[in-house]
C-alpha cells in the first residue's frame, strides 16, 4: 500500500514539475487554472461582502490608472475591463491579485506610499504572483506534503499510538520548516522579480521597488527570523530588488514615453 501511495506522488510530481515559471524556474502546479480562477472570483466578492470599500473617487482613479497601466503590461492582449480593481479601507500597508483577474488595495497603501510608482511595485508584485501561478503551485505543494503524511502514517507502528502521533508531528514541523515555508519565501522573491520588472514595463520607474521596501523595514519591527517566515527579510528583498535593478531600468528606459501620468 505505501508503494502504491509512494509510487502516485512520485510520478504526479515527475508528470506536472516540468512547467515552468515566468523566471524559467520548474514548478509542480496540480490544479486547474479555472478552478482556481472561480474560487479567486469567490474570494474577492466574499470580501467585498466583508470588508468596507472605499467611496474617494480620487483614490480609486487613481488605483485604476496604476492598475492599468500594470494589467496592459503583462501581454498586449490583456483587455483591462476584464479585471475588477477595488479598494478598501483598510491601515494594512499591502494589496493583493488574486487568480480570476481581481486586485485588491488597502488605503494604508496609498497613505504609506510616497509615489504612484512605489504602489506600482506592490501592485506589480501581487500580479506577479498571478502571472507565476504562485497559488497553484502552494496549493500542489500542500497536497503533495499531505499526502506524504498519509504514506508515512500507514508505515508507523500502529500498536504505539503516542510514538505515532509524535513522529508526526515532527514530520509536519519539517515540513512545514522543509518545504513550504522555503517555496513559499521563493514565491515572494520571485514575485518581486517579476514585479519589478513589470512595473519597468508599465512606464514606473523600478527603483521604488527599493524605495518602497526601505520604507516597510521600517515598519516591520518584532518581524520572525527568516527562516520561520513565509517572507523574506525586508534587507533580503532590498538587496535582491538592487541586484534586478539594472535589468529594469533599461525595461523601464525603453518604455517610460509610453505613458501618460496616473493622478496622484
Amino acid at each position: 500500500m505505501l508503494y502504491r501511495i509512494t509510487i502516485t506522488i512520485t510520478s504526479l510530481i515527475l508528470t506536472m514539475a516540468c512547467s515552468l515559471s515566468p523566471t524559467g524556474r520548474r514548478q509542480l502546479t496540480l490544479m486547474p487554472e479555472a478552478q482556481l480562477a472561480k474560487m479567486g472570483d469567490q474570494s474577492f466578492e466574499q470580501m467585498q461582502k466583508q470588508q468596507q470599500l472605499s467611496a474617494d473617487p480620487k483614490v480609486i482613479k487613481r488605483i485604476n490608472c496604476i492598475s492599468q497601466r500594470i494589467v496592459s503590461s503583462m501581454s498586449e492582449d490583456n483587455d483591462f475591463s476584464e479585471w475588477d480593481v477595488k479598494v478598501f479601507e483598510d491601515k494594512a500597508i499591502n494589496a493583493f491579485a488574486t487568480p480570476g483577474k481581481n486586485i485588491g488595495v488597502f488605503t494604508g497603501l496609498v497613505d504609506a506610499a510616497k509615489s504612484n510608482d512605489q504602489i506600482a511595485a506592490v501592485i506589480g508584485h501581487e500580479v506577479g504572483h498571478v502571472l507565476a501561478k504562485h497559488g497553484n503551485e502552494r496549493i500542489s505543494q500542500t497536497l503533495i506534503v499531505q499526502g506524504g503524511l498519509v504514506a508515512a502514517d500507514i508505515a508507523l507502528d500502529s500498536e504505539n499510538p503516542r510514538k505515532n502521533q509524535m513522529i508526526l508531528a515532527a514530520l509536519g514541523v519539517g515540513a512545514q520548516l522543509g518545504i513550504l515555508l522555503p517555496y513559499s519565501r521563493k514565491h515572494e522573491s520571485e514575485a518581486d522579480h517579476i514585479g519589478q520588472n513589470l512595473m519597468a514595463k508599465a512606464g514606473f520607474n523600478p527603483e521604488a521597488a527599493v524605495e518602497f521596501w526601505q520604507i516597510m523595514k521600517q515598519q516591520k519591527n518584532g518581524q520572525p527570523p527568516e527562516f520561520l517566515s513565509t517572507h523574506p527579510a525586508a534587507q533580503s528583498r532590498i538587496d535582491n530588488l538592487n541586484e534586478n535593478l539594472k535589468e529594469a531600468q533599461e525595461i523601464y528606459q525603453q518604455n517610460k514615453a509610453r505613458f501618460s501620468s496616473c493622478p496622484s
